[in-house]
């Protein structure tokens, strides 16, 4: 049986595509932190929790009466693991497109991470499909308090990569266009197309 540490761990790596991936919350929150700081990341993260939190839960009922059909989580770990294939094409692709400068816009940063997060189409995917399977694995776990493990050893990671950001943004630091992020991010991409073939092993068992 997988333990909490192992399931833990599965779920920080496999969150950290879409908590850090670059993207138009990213790029806000930027742009809020050269005046901010860290806490414009924070209420940003806030804003996101607001619809993230309602999603998962939602995502959760849906698991459970899902889990009656047969094959269900054979289809959903296939589901998974196209997704996981895609994101980590994507992330590469994105790690060489030129970021454009982001004006700050005229609503406050909470009011940004909800609206962001909610018309995300790529937030929306990734919870859907990527998310959707370690929700299913978390209910299969360990129940219904799954929905709440996922939950929060998901969301730490967009305080503390939001507030993180933030913080650099003010001091005049920039992220995506450093060496070293490009080859972590390469690198988390290899990790990606890893967990997406062990989910394709899983529907085939």
């Amino acid at each position: 049986m997988t333990s909490i540490l192992e399931f833990a761990i599965t779920v920080i790596v496999i969150s950290v595509s879409g908590v850090m991936a670059p993207g138009p919350l990213f790029a806000s929150n930027v742009a809020y932190g050269i005046k901010g700081d860290w806490k414009s990341g924070i209420k940003i993260a806030y804003g996101h929790t607001l619809v993230e939190l309602p999603l998962v839960i939602l995502l959760g009922i849906g698991a459970i009466s899902l889990q009656v059909f047969p094959h269900f989580r054979e289809y959903i770990s296939i589901l998974g693991a196209i997704s996981l294939f895609v994101f980590a094409a994507f992330q590469i692709r994105d790690l060489y497109k030129k970021t454009k400068s982001e004006k700050i816009p005229k609503h406050g940063p909470f009011f940004i991470g909800i609206v962001l997060s909610a018309l995300n189409p790529f937030f929306l995917i990734w919870w859907f499909t990527i998310g959707f399977k370690l929700i299913s694995d978390a209910l299969v776990l360990y129940s219904f308090v799954g929905i709440g493990i996922v939950f929060g050893f998901h969301i730490w990671m967009d305080y503390a990569w939001l507030g993180t950001v933030g913080f650099l943004s003010n001091r005049g630091k920039t992220i995506l266009s450093t060496r070293n992020y490009k080859i972590f991010m390469v690198a988390l991409s290899g990790v990606l197309v890893y967990f997406g073939i062990s989910f394709l092993i899983e529907a085939t068992r």
